[in-house]
């Protein structure tokens, strides 16, 4: 993993608007964290589970990525997800049982290879907006509005909240 000189600056990025390169920047900070807690997971690593209640990390890594295409569609194509698309996303959204028994087998590459193309396309698009589009505002949770950075903020919030869950997982399995 090549690290970034910038890595620990919050500030504008080139190709982005200025508060829209902040995000990004958050953005990369936390992925950058995501793939250090994940490197060099086996198979049985990113399949195990603390007890038949929980997720394990390879789920975790699914959610991360369908979380970031179904923000993609809320906020770059300003609409509801289509019921296709509902039920292609439905997995790595809902986890749960039916994640458990099919978000298993997998390499670190097939869950690395989703979250770069599910980001790729987020960073193409972010590259194609303004700052006031952050500020656009849309119907929301409990009939509440919420605007684009919030959004997004919330996209890498899930994330660093799920990040300690794969750290703790780790600890438990690894030691």
């Amino acid at each position: 993993m090549l690290l970034s000189e910038k890595l620990y600056h919050i500030g504008e990025l080139e190709g982005f608007s200025p508060q829209i390169g902040r995000l990004v920047s958050m953005m990369n900070y936390t992925r950058h964290t995501t793939l250090r807690a994940v490197h060099g997971l086996s198979i049985k690593e990113l399949d195990f589970h603390l007890d038949s209640q929980s997720n394990s990390i390879g789920m975790l890594l699914y959610h991360f990525a369908d979380v970031e295409k179904i923000y993609q569609i809320l906020t770059f194509e300003n609409r509801e997800p289509t019921e296709f698309e509902e039920k292609e996303l439905e997995l790595g959204l809902d986890l749960g049982k039916k994640g458990q028994e099919n978000i298993k087998g997998y390499p670190l590459e097939f869950y690395l290879d989703r979250l770069e193309k599910s980001r790729n396309e987020t960073l193409k698009q972010l590259q194609q907006r303004s700052d006031d589009w952050l500020d656009e505002t849309t119907p929301f949770w409990n009939n509440l509005t919420a605007n684009n950075y919030f959004k997004w903020f919330h996209v890498f919030e899930d994330e660093l909240n799920h990040r300690g869950q794969i750290r703790m997982i780790r600890k438990r399995f690894i030691g």
